[in-house]
C-alpha cells in the first residue's frame, strides 16, 4: 500500500500532494495519556483537515469553491470529525457520489462486513490469531512454510516447510476446509493430521469450473473426488491450514463469468493461474468487461464465503489478441516489461562510441586472433566468442570471450538497479524482453563480426587431449571474424574443402569438445533431453506457419563445452579469492522418491535404473535400450529431466553445499551470457577485482546482500523459464487453430487415476487424453499406482506405450483454451474416435 502510495503522489499529471504535518507546528499532536496509538493518528489527521480547510478559507469564494473532504472508513473517526464541522465521508459514500465517474465504483474493495449473499454457512475453520501461530511454530505443534497449490485439482496444494539441508520437508493438503483459504504462494502455518489421516496425493485432475460451487452438497462430491485406497508407502505426511502468516496476493489476470442472475452485479472472475481460486467481484460493467482479459484484486476471504472477495482493477484488452495474451503472459509471470526510464537511460554511453587509448593501455590487444561466434539463427545479442590456435610449443591456445558489460553498467546506478531487478532477459516466441537496453545488448556489447568490441576472455593452453596447462583471465578488445549460425559452423566444419583460418579453428574447437564432453560423461555428467520446438512466423500475419522440434548439431555441443569450462574456471578463480562472497551455482541431488515414476517406467519394460549417484544414473540411462524401441531412451531421458531439481544462485559465504549434480562439477558458476543474466556481471566484477581490472564495491563483499541479489535471480529466472514455456503454449494453439485436426503418433508419459499423458515428438507438444467427460457414462476405469498402469474396459495403459491420437484446439473456454487430444489407435470400442480427415497443409512462405 505505502509503495502505491508513493507512486501515486510521484505521478504530476494526477496532481497529489503530501503534507508532513507530523513535522508541520499548527499540526503535530503529543499522544495523550491512556490513547491508543491508532487513535492519536486519526485525531492528528482531524486537525490537519481542520488546519487545512482554514488555511483554504480565503479561496472558498473563488470559481474552485475548494473544499477540503475527510475519508474515512472507521465510524467513530468519521463521527467525531463530523463534531469538528468536517466535511467527511466513507470511502465507499464518497465514491459513489462522483456520477461523472460511475466505473470508479468497481474499484472499491469489497469489505468483510459485505456478507457473502449466497450462503451464511461458515465454510471454513477461524484463522488462529498472529501471536498464537507464532507461539505454535515456536513450540513444534506448528510447521510454517510456503502453500503451492496444485494446477490439476483445485482441492489440493502442499506446503513447503524450510529447514535445514536433509530436513526440508513438504506436508500435502486435501480438501477445502484443510487449504483452509490460502492462496497460492502465501506463507502458512499448518498443523499435521495424526497419521492415520495421512493420504497420499491424488491421481485425479480436476479443474474448478462452471457455476458457482456454493451449495454445501458439492462438499460431499468434491471430497468423493478425493478419495483414492493407496499404499502405506506412498502416503504423505497431511495437515490443515491453521493460519496465515504472510499472503502473497497480487492483481491477477483473468475474465469475468458473468453471472446468470438478471441484473446481479456480482459475478464470478476466473484466473488465468489454475492455481488460483476464483474471486467474487462486483460491477455494473459485466456487459462490457465479458470476452475481455481482466485484472482483479483480492480484497479478503470470509469464513464463510466459497471465493474470496475482490475488486476489479484494470481492462488488458480483448482476450485471444495476441497483444492482449503477451500482456498477460507477462504479467502472470511478474516479468517487468515497462520501457527503460529516462532515468535509466541516462547512464548509456554517448553515440557515437568508440575505444578510447584508455581503454586500450588497459586491455589486452586481442584483434589479430582468429576469434568467430556461434550462435541460433537471427540472434543479434552475441554474448560470446571462440578461438583456437596451435602455439609454437605444439600446444592449443583456446579462449572464450565474453562481452564486457560491466564496463558499461557501473555497480549502484538507475542502470544496474534496472538490471538487477529484471534479472534476466526473457526469450518469448518472436520477441525479446532485455535486461540491459538494446544499445548495449544488440550494439555496443554484442560480438558482432568486423567490429571492434570489449570483452573479458578466458584463455587456456590445452594439450592435444583436452587437459588444461595454463589458465588466465583478461580484459581484452577483440574483433570478430564471423558471426555463424550453427547450422553455417556445422557445414564449415563437416565441408573438406574449406581450410581457412575461421573452418581451422572451428574444427580445433570440436575436436576438442568431444574429448571434453566424454570426460565429463565418464565423471557422471548427465546428458538428459527436453524437447524444444521452434516456430516459423508469417512475416505480415507473425502468426506461426510451421512448428518443428529443435535439431542439434555437433557445433551446438561444442560451444556448450566450451562455456560450461569457461563457467568452472571462473567459479574455482573467483571461490579462491573471495571465499566469503563468490556468486555460484549449484544443482542439487534430487531426492530418491523423485525417482520413483522414473523406476516404475523402466521397470515396466524390463530396464533396471540405479539412482544412487549422478553417474550411476548416468550409466544407467547409456545403457537403457529397448528391442525395436529406438526412441525409448529418449523418452526415458526426459522422464529422466522432470525427476531434477532446480538449480539455484547461492552466496559462496551462506553455503556449504557447492556441487553441481547434473554437470558433476565440484563448482561452477555463470560468467558467460552478461548480456542476458545479471549473475554474470557480478561474476564479472568479482573476477575484475581478482585480477586487478577493476575496484571492488561494498555490497559485492557484503554475503548477505549478495545473498538477497541470488534471491531475486532465482525468482526471476524461475518466472522467465514459466513465461517461456507459456508463450510456446500460446503460439502451439495458434498453429492449430489454423490447422484444424491432426492425427498424431504419440507415447504415454504419465497415467493418472481417469486419463493419461501423451507427448507427441512430431511436436515438441504435451496433451491429456480424458477417459471420463461431463454429461457422458464413464468407461470402467481400473487404476493402479504401483505401476502405474490405467485399465480402460480390456485395455492396459502403461508409461511409453505407443498411442495414435487426434489433436485439436479446444476454444470452448476463451480463457483456457488448449490442446485437445482423442484417442485413436489402440481401438476400444466407446472410448476411441474415428480419424477425422487432416486439412490440406498450408504452404510456409519458405516453401514457396
Amino acid at each position: 500500500m505505502q509503495k502505491r502510495s508513493a507512486f501515486l503522489t510521484h505521478e504530476k499529471e494526477k496532481h497529489f500532494y503530501t503534507f508532513t504535518n507530523e513535522h508541520h507546528r499548527d499540526t503535530f499532536i503529543e499522544r495523550e495519556p491512556g490513547e491508543s496509538a491508532n487513535d492519536r493518528n486519526d485525531r492528528a489527521i482531524r486537525v490537519t483537515a481542520k488546519w487545512y480547510r482554514d488555511h483554504l478559507q480565503p479561496f472558498k469564494s473563488t470559481a474552485d469553491g475548494l473544499e477540503v473532504v475527510l475519508l474515512t472508513n472507521d465510524q467513530g473517526n468519521k463521527q467525531k470529525a463530523e463534531e469538528m464541522g468536517l466535511l467527511v465521508f466513507k470511502c465507499e459514500e464518497y465514491i459513489k457520489s462522483l456520477i461523472a465517474n460511475p466505473e470508479l465504483v468497481d474499484r472499491l474493495a469489497l469489505t468483510n462486513d459485505e456478507k457473502n449473499e449466497i450462503s451464511k454457512k461458515v465454510l471454513f475453520p477461524e484463522h488462529l490469531p498472529l501471536s498464537k501461530v507464532q507461539a505454535g511454530i515456536k513450540a513444534g505443534t506448528f510447521l510454517q512454510g510456503t502453500f503451492r497449490a496444485s494446477r490439476d485439482n483445485y482441492l489440493e496444494g502442499t506446503v513447503f516447510v524450510h529447514g535445514d539441508g536433509e530436513e526440508s520437508t513438504e506436508v500435502l493438503l486435501q480438501g477445502l476446509a484443510n487449504l483452509n483459504r490460502a492462496v497460492h504462494q502465501d506463507v502458512v502455518a499448518v498443523q499435521l493430521l495424526p497419521r492415520d489421516k495421512w493420504v497420499a496425493p491424488s491421481s485425479i485432475v480436476l479443474q474448478d469450473e462452471g457455476a458457482a460451487k456454493d451449495a454445501a452438497e458439492n462438499e460431499e462430491d468434491e471430497d468423493k473426488a478425493l478419495k483414492t485406497s493407496a499404499a502405506e508407502a506412498v502416503k504423505k505426511p497431511t495437515g490443515k491450514v491453521v493460519g496465515i502468516i504472510k499472503r502473497s496476493w497480487r492483481p491477477f489476470c483473468g475474465m469475468l463469468n458473468v453471472s446468470q442472475i438478471k441484473e446481479s452485479t456480482r459475478h464470478l472472475f476466473t484466473p488465468a493461474d489454475r492455481r488460483i481460486p476464483r474471486i467474487r467481484i462486483e460491477t455494473r460493467q459485466a456487459s462490457t468487461l465479458a470476452g475481455q482479459r481482466i485484472m482483479v484484486a483480492i480484497d479478503g476471504w470470509p469464513k464463510d464465503s466459497r471465493y474470496p472477495n475482490g475488486h476489479f482493477v484494470r481492462s488488458l484488452g480483448g482476450a485471444g489478441e495476441k497483444e492482449t495474451e503477451e500482456e498477460v503472459l507477462l504479467l502472470e509471470h511478474d516479468v517487468p516489461h515497462q520501457a527503460f526510464s529516462q532515468a535509466v537511460l541516462s547512464f548509456l554511453p554517448k553515440m557515437p562510441w568508440s575505444i578510447t587509448p584508455e581503454d586500450e593501455a588497459k586491455r589486452e590487444d586481442l584483434r589479430q586472433l582468429t576469434v568467430c561466434s556461434v550462435d541460433p539463427p537471427g540472434c543479434t545479442d552475441i554474448d560470446d566468442a571462440l578461438h583456437c590456435r596451435e602455439l609454437d610449443n605444439g600446444n592449443l591456445e583456446v579462449g572464450v570471450h565474453i562481452a564486457d558489460v560491466s564496463h558499461f553498467i557501473r555497480p549502484g546506478n538507475a542502470l544496474d538497479q534496472e538490471a538487477a531487478n529484471r534479472g534476466t532477459t526473457v526469450y518469448l516466441c518472436g520477441k525479446r524482453i532485455d535486461m540491459v537496453p538494446e544499445l548495449l545488448s544488440s550494439n555496443l556489447c554484442s560480438l558482432r563480426s568486423n567490429v571492434e568490441r570489449l570483452a573479458f576472455s578466458c584463455i587456456w593452453e590445452m594439450n592435444h587431449n583436452a587437459e588444461i596447462l595454463k589458465t588466465r583471465f583478461t580484459k581484452s578488445i577483440i574483433n570478430s571474424k564471423a558471426s555463424l549460425t550453427y547450422a553455417e559452423a556445422q557445414m564449415r566444419i563437416d565441408d573438406t574443402t574449406m581450410n581457412d583460418d575461421i573452418t581451422k579453428s572451428l574444427r580445433g574447437l570440436n575436436k576438442l569438445a568431444k574429448i571434453l564432453k566424454r570426460r565429463r560423461i565418464d565423471n557422471g555428467a548427465l546428458t538428459l533431453s527436453s524437447l524444444e520446438v521452434r516456430f516459423h512466423i508469417d512475416s505480415e500475419t507473425h502468426d506461426p506457419i510451421d512448428l518443428q522440434t529443435k535439431e542439434l548439431m555437433e557445433t551446438n555441443s561444442m560451444v556448450e563445452e566450451f562455456m560450461l569450462l569457461a563457467n568452472i574456471s571462473v567459479a574455482q578463480k573467483i571461490y579462491d579469492e573471495f571465499p566469503e562472497c563468490a556468486l555460484l551455482r549449484k544443482h542439487p541431488a534430487p531426492p530418491p522418491s523423485n525417482y520413483d515414476i522414473l523406476i516404475k517406467a523402466a521397470k515396466s519394460k524390463n530396464v533396471e535404473i540405479h539412482t544412487d549417484s549422478a553417474k550411476a544414473l548416468a550409466d544407467s540411462l547409456d545403457v537403457a535400450r529397448v528391442d525395436n524401441f529406438p526412441y525409448f531412451n529418449t523418452l526415458l531421458r526426459i522422464l529422466a529431466t522432470r525427476c531434477m531439481m532446480q538449480a539455484v544462485y547461492f552466496c559462496s559465504g551462506m553455503d556449504s553445499d557447492f556441487h553441481h549434480y547434473g554437470l558433476a562439477s565440484p563448482i561452477y558458476t555463470h560468467f558467460t551470457s552478461p548480456i542476458r543474466r545479471y549473475s554474470d556481471i557480478i561474476v564479472h566484477r568479482l573476477l575484475a577485482v581478482a585480477i586487478g581490472a577493476d575496484s571492488t564495491y561494498s555490497d559485492l563483499m557484503d554475503k548477505h546482500k549478495q545473498s538477497a541479489l541470488c534471491n531475486n535471480l532465482n525468482y526471476r529466472h524461475k518466472m522467465a523459464q514459466y513465461a517461456q514455456r507459456a508463450s510456446v503454449a500460446f503460439h502451439t494453439q495458434l498453429f492449430f487453430k489454423s490447422r484444424g485436426v491432426l492425427n498424431e503418433d504419440g507415447f504415454v508419459l504419465f497415467v493418472r487415476k481417469n486419463a493419461i499423458i501423451v507427448l507427441i515428438p512430431k511436436f515438441g507438444l504435451e496433451g491429456t487424453v480424458f477417459f471420463e467427460s461431463k454429461g457422458k457414462t464413464s468407461p470402467n476405469l481400473v487404476f493402479d499406482e504401483e505401476g502405474p498402469t490405467l485399465t480402460v474396459l480390456q485395455h492396459t495403459f502403461h508409461i511409453f506405450d505407443k498411442v495414435k491420437v487426434t489433436i485439436s484446439l479446444d476454444a470452448s473456454n476463451i480463457q483456457h483454451q488448449k490442446i485437445r487430444m482423442a484417442l485413436l489407435d489402440p481401438v476400444i470400442p466407446g472410448v476411441s474416435v474415428e480419424p477425422e480427415a487432416e486439412p490440406p497443409s498450408k504452404k510456409s512462405k519458405l516453401d514457396r
